[in-house]
């Protein structure tokens, strides 16, 4: 067995057997999902991460690219309990590392007590522990990243042509079923960069305004706030995940880190008006604290953190968790549907500042 090597902040190393050769750094979190890892590991919220699964099993149904959330694979390097070849070869084929042979319970009780940590990973036939060391010792916090959107995003605008409805989606690291949610729906999509500006969107001329999931502290997407800030009040306004918190910290709310994050399937969602329970598939590590202009809607039933933020007045709307919910459950499909009758009845077209 070739070994493999994983330092932790706090000085721990972790030996497994390599599955995919090679070194990297990121921030270790892990992910309670049982089904739906092509999905997750190729979901760009994810860069600059060491993704760890907690289920034992990852791979028990091979790898089919049609599932794939973007065109490659996100996290920095995977671990796992034990790696189906056809996922450890998917992995090799990509250039990132991958260990598995852990007890990966004592891993997530770790990250859930002690909270996301930084790490550094070894693998292959030459590694040692000391080269996981100095990947640990090179290792940025995940708000040091002040520009991973560029890491995530698409570099020029793509069209999507569906229906007469126009969606501007702003691509801070965007899952590809969001825009197949939007389609299907009868829309038209089209993904600009994450740093795309206000004018740049007026060309769109869209009826609605949309900020995706992706990576990192939503502090560091500044272009995207200042979108917010443009079209407020002038065109409906639709966010995911990181687009919730942009949207929030641009309407006078607050975000902060959290300890180890929201990351699988599971996650319960209660909504305030209808005290209806349903479950969603989340990855985030950081949250809204205040809300500012926005109400909130939905809560996490584990934390009370805010899921669903609304301003009827502004045609505002937001999910913290992810409607598209690939692979599932699909709760929350509705989401879309509010969407696109957001977008029709509150049809205006942007204004000059």
């Amino acid at each position: 067995m070739t070994e493999a090597y994983v330092a932790i902040e706090g000085g721990a190393v972790l030996t497994g057997r390599s599955r995919a050769p090679g070194t990297a750094r990121g921030e270790l979190v892990f992910t309670t999902a049982y089904t739906g890892y092509e999905e997750s590991l190729t979901d760009p919220s994810y860069a600059q991460q060491v993704l760890t699964f907690s289920y034992p099993l990852i791979g028990n149904y091979g790898v089919r690219d049609e599932r794939f959330e973007s065109s490659h694979v996100q996290p920095t390097a995977v671990l796992a309990r034990e790696l189906t070849d056809d996922v450890a070869e998917w992995l090799t084929e990509a250039g990132v590392p991958a260990l598995d042979r852990l007890d990966t319970r004592d891993v997530v009780t770790e990250l859930r007590e002690e909270g996301a940590m930084k790490c550094g990973i070894a693998a292959g036939p030459d590694a040692t522990p000391e080269d996981a060391r100095e990947e640990l010792e090179q290792c940025a916090g995940m708000s040091e990243h002040e520009d991973i959107g560029a890491e995530v995003s698409v570099s020029e605008p793509v069209r999507h042509e569906g229906g007469d409805c126009e969606i501007a989606l702003v691509d801070c690291g965007a899952k590809g079923s969001i825009t197949s949610s939007l389609l299907e729906r009868g829309a038209s999509v089209t993904v600009l960069p994450y740093d795309v500006t206000p004018e740049d969107v007026r060309e769109v001329n869209p009826d609605l305004l949309f900020l995706s999931n992706g990576p990192g502290d939503p502090a560091n997407f500044e272009a995207a706030r200042e979108l917010v800030d443009a079209f407020v009040g002038d065109l409906p306004i639709a966010g995911i995940c990181l687009g919730q918190q942009v949207v929030a910290r641009a309407l006078g709310g607050s975000t902060e880190k959290m300890a180890f994050g929201h990351r699988g399937v599971n996650q319960p969602v209660r909504d305030l008006d209808s005290d209806r329970v349903v479950m969603t598939t989340q990855n985030h590590g950081y949250a809204v604290t205040e809300p500012g202009e926005l109400d909130v809607t939905q809560i996490n039933v584990n934390d009370d953190t805010p899921e669903g933020l609304e301003s009827d007045e502004l045609g505002v709307l937001t999910r913290q968790y992810h409607p598209e919910a690939n692979p599932g459950p699909h709760d929350s499909l509705d989401f879309f549907d509010e969407v696109l009758e957001l977008a029709e009845t509150k049809r205006v077209a942007p204004t000059a500042d």
